[in-house]
């Protein structure tokens, strides 16, 4: 295998010390602690995984963490209600609202009562045309540490042939406009895409996000492509559960420059990111300058 191995574990733990490095001078300087509130809607097992998880990387960075733990039969109303008294603390500088929510709720309805300056998810409305218009938004966490890797490996990415493969509005659309911000031609490939296999082939860098388990060979890569795989699926593998990406890892391996592998890849990535725009968030609510390398 002669790709490059990109180490997400070990740059997730740089992101999360040099959060906890402006954190510190945040409370020094001006006696102010970013805060992030997350809520919990139901007893959903990986979810409650995640929020643990959450909550004890906030406080190891130094910040306030205010975690909300709701039953599933809560009514929209009132989670409307916490979200609004999370919106009104100017001890909390982050909100995020655990998905999925109970088939009671609408998403749409939640997500979109969350103060846009707070959205630490970066899926409120507002955010998103403020970043495919290229105005200063908060940008979605997993995205954004996919970006942080490129630039860590590549330095400048412009005028790089990239493909998304993938159109969610969690990955794939706001993936799609990082890369533009950054001088990249950009094509978002999806399942109705008519020769997906050469549309892939000719990018230098590809970004995998479908969800399907090692849908992309090793014959779809250009040769010293950098491959990011945002996919994590559970496949049964001689008896055993085990993760596997969106791509097929060992083939992609043997023909890319570089590559994430699943787990270690993307994946930590995405807390760490959160505790930047926490962060961010907290420094833009008080007038003070944005920590440099952890935003967009």
């Amino acid at each position: 295998m002669g790709a490059r191995v990109i180490d997400g574990k070990a740059f997730a733990a740089d992101v999360r010390g040099r959060v906890a490095e402006h954190v510190a001078r945040l409370k020094e300087e001006h006696g102010i602690v970013p805060g992030l509130a997350v809520v919990l809607v139901g007893e959903d097992p990986a979810s409650q995984v995640y929020v643990r998880s959450k909550g004890k990387m906030t406080k190891e960075v130094g910040m306030a963490s205010f975690e909300h733990r709701l039953d599933a039969s809560v009514s929209e109303a009132e989670l409307l209600e916490l979200v609004g008294r999370l919106n009104a603390d100017p001890a909390v500088h982050g909100i995020l609202v655990q998905l999925p929510l109970p088939k009671h709720m609408s998403e749409s309805n939640v997500i979109t009562a969350i103060d846009p300056d707070k959205d630490v998810d970066g899926f409120h409305i507002f955010n998103v045309g403020r970043l495919a218009t290229g105005q200063k938004a908060m940008v979605p966490c997993t995205p954004l540490g996919c970006l942080m890797l490129l630039r860590d490996l590549h330095g400048s990415l412009s005028g790089m042939d990239a493909v998304v493969i993938g159109r969610s509005n969690i990955v794939g659309k706001p993936m799609a406009q990082l890369l533009l911000g950054d001088s990249c031609t950009v094509t978002v490939a999806h399942s109705r895409t008519k020769d997906l296999a050469d549309v892939v082939r000719r990018a230098d860098l590809v970004v995998a996000a479908v969800g399907r388990a090692e849908m992309v060979p090793g014959d779809w890569i250009k040769p010293g492509a950098t491959v990011i795989d945002v996919g994590i699926n559970r496949v049964e593998r001689d008896g055993k559960n085990v993760l596997v990406g969106d791509v097929d890892y060992a083939s992609c391996a043997e023909v890319a420059g570089a590559i994430t592998p699943v787990p270690g890849g993307v994946g930590p990535m995405t807390i760490a990111c959160l505790l930047a725009n926490t962060l961010t968030a907290c420094c833009r609510s008080n007038g003070l300058p944005e920590p440099e390398g952890l935003t967009a």
